[in-house]
């Protein structure tokens, strides 16, 4: 238990002692009164009066206790309760690729993709801080993680599609989000410590057609080297990467960049980066899939410990005890004062 005033418990206390030095001295000048006026039975518990002094004594100290519970009320008690809720940091990471255009998801995958992110961020609580990473070859930082879930959500309206995809950029861009420090491949190859995010979540929402990877080593589609190490940087910090796969495995022609180009949904990708960090791949091949996607990936809840405060239960305590002392004293002695 903590206290918000431990100066005010002092004072009250003192009152307390001070009190109860007072009844014990009140009650042993009336012991010798009594004593020199020759009627010492009484005090020594012997006669009729015996319940009445215990009466009254017992009025007195349940008056006392009372103070000094009131002075553990108004010092602001609280104890430390162990809350479970879902919090953290979640980076919606989306592929605003060429091929996101593609209509093989009606009325596209970008479409399909925003739909479903908004729908993610609505379902989200209040401690959720939710950033947006738009990624196409390099990753581009949208919005950074806020509990102003409107922002994220406007920054996800704003997408359009154009250019190639680098799912190793994503990664790191969106872990770059999470920690608020650059984080990249070193030239040898080499995977940076940025620390350890458990409470951190990546939803990369994309077709899993890879160009480049984070190094620019990637092998055209798929996860390349530079994805395979991203992941193992994300894997390392605690940061799950929960995939949502957009598009469909039969694949579409689409227009990119004057290119008429095949695109399908590369499942092998997606799934291999979220085994690799400890999440979850979503398929999301149709709309009626994608609806469900906010319900179906799972936020780890963290046990963060808060002030429950506490002076109501002593001021209530106190009351009662007050009360008590007040009732036996009136009824014993048959004054109000």
């Amino acid at each position: 238990m903590s206290l918000a005033d431990p100066v005010l418990l002092a004072a009250g206390l003192l009152v307390a002692a001070g009190l109860a030095w007072a009844a014990i001295a009140a009650a042993r000048r009336r012991a010798a009164a009594l004593a020199a006026a020759g009627v010492a039975a009484a005090s020594q518990g012997q006669g009729p009066g015996r319940g009445r002094d215990r009466a009254r004594l017992g009025g007195v100290w349940f008056t006392i206790a009372g103070v000094a519970v009131l002075a553990i009320a108004v010092a602001g008690p609280a104890a430390s309760v162990p809350v479970s809720r879902a919090s953290g940091t979640v980076i919606l990471a989306m592929d605003v690729s060429g091929s996101m255009a593609a209509t093989d998801v009606a009325p596209s995958r970008l479409a399909a993709a925003k739909r479903a992110a908004l729908s993610f961020i609505n379902a989200q609580p209040g401690s959720v801080d939710i950033g947006v990473i738009a990624f196409q070859q390099g990753g581009l930082e949208a919005a950074l993680p806020t509990a102003d879930h409107a922002t994220a959500a406007a920054a996800v309206r704003r997408l359009k599609a154009s250019g190639g995809t680098s799912l190793g950029d994503a990664i790191l861009a969106s872990l770059s989000a999470i920690t608020h420090k650059t984080v990249g491949i070193g030239r040898n190859g080499s995977a940076p410590n940025i620390g350890y995010w458990p409470s951190a979540t990546i939803v990369l929402f994309s077709d899993g057609q890879d160009q480049a990877g984070a190094t620019g080593g990637g092998t055209g589609t798929g996860a390349g080297t530079g994805t395979d190490l991203a992941a193992s940087v994300a894997e390392k910090a605690g940061v799950h990467i929960d995939s949502v796969g957009i598009g469909t495995t039969t694949g579409t022609a689409v227009d990119v960049d004057g290119y008429h180009l095949f695109t399908a949904l590369d499942v092998a990708a997606l799934r291999s980066i979220s085994q690799a960090t400890g999440g979850t791949y979503h398929p999301a091949s149709d709309a009626s899939e994608l609806d469900g996607i906010a319900s179906s990936i799972n936020l780890r809840l963290t046990v963060t410990n808060q002030p429950l405060p506490l002076a109501g239960a002593f001021i209530a305590l106190a009351l009662a005890l007050l009360a008590a002392g007040a009732v036996l004293t009136v009824v014993r002695s048959g004054r109000v004062v």
